[in-house]
């Protein structure tokens, strides 16, 4: 695969709760392309640290954003393709503009990207959310440390909305797994990294 072929970037973004890890990874493994998942980098990230609050989760949630970011630009520079995994948020809900970064770093190195954004029901997605809290594959690095109620999980997930980093958006509504048709998100974004759409 040549360079200029290569650049392309893949963001998968969007709700809580919503499938877009697991997503990810599916992808990664279908296209043989490396992958960085926010929850999982921020895992391996911490470990050996103690995160025993929200504020210090928070804290190391800006540090796993920038860390991602250094690796991404990393494979950018070397021209290779990749998928970037994450709740990104756009500019005005923390003090970095993760939206802005992120289509920073397409523009710096002349990639070129599709964002698949990942939604649903935000009543179905925080009972999801709020029964993964509970589970052990959460991780300390990812725990919310106390009860989220629907209104601020609802106000979350629409504070992603306004989330672009450029390129074609493709929205999947992940309220039920079992009419997501995965197979062909995996071939849209399949053909999307080895289409030269510059012939």
């Amino acid at each position: 695969m040549s360079n200029q072929l290569s650049r392309k970037v893949i963001v998968i973004q969007g709700y809580l709760a919503s499938g877009k890890s697991t997503f990810a990874r599916l992808l990664s493994n279908s296209l043989g392309i490396p992958c960085f998942v926010k929850d999982t980098f921020k895992t391996a990230l911490c470990a050996g640290v103690e995160i025993n609050s929200r504020e210090d989760s928070s804290r190391f949630s800006a540090v796993t954003f920038n860390a991602m970011m250094y690796a991404s630009e990393r494979l950018m520079e070397s021209g290779y393709p990749l998928i970037i995994e994450g709740n990104f948020v756009p500019a005005g809900i923390k003090p970095v503009d993760e939206s802005g970064v992120i289509k920073a770093l397409i523009v710096k190195h002349s990639y070129n990207p599709l964002t698949f954004k990942f939604m649903g029901d935000t009543h179905i997605l925080h009972k999801r959310f709020v029964d993964r809290e509970g589970s052990d594959e959460r991780g300390q690095a990812n725990k919310m440390f106390s009860e989220v109620k629907y209104d601020d999980f609802n106000q979350w997930c629409q504070n992603l909305d306004r989330f672009y980093a450029g390129g074609e958006v493709i929205n999947v509504d992940t309220t039920d797994f079992s009419k997501v048709d995965f197979l062909r998100l995996i071939d849209t974004a399949r053909h999307f990294i080895e289409c030269d759409r510059g012939r």
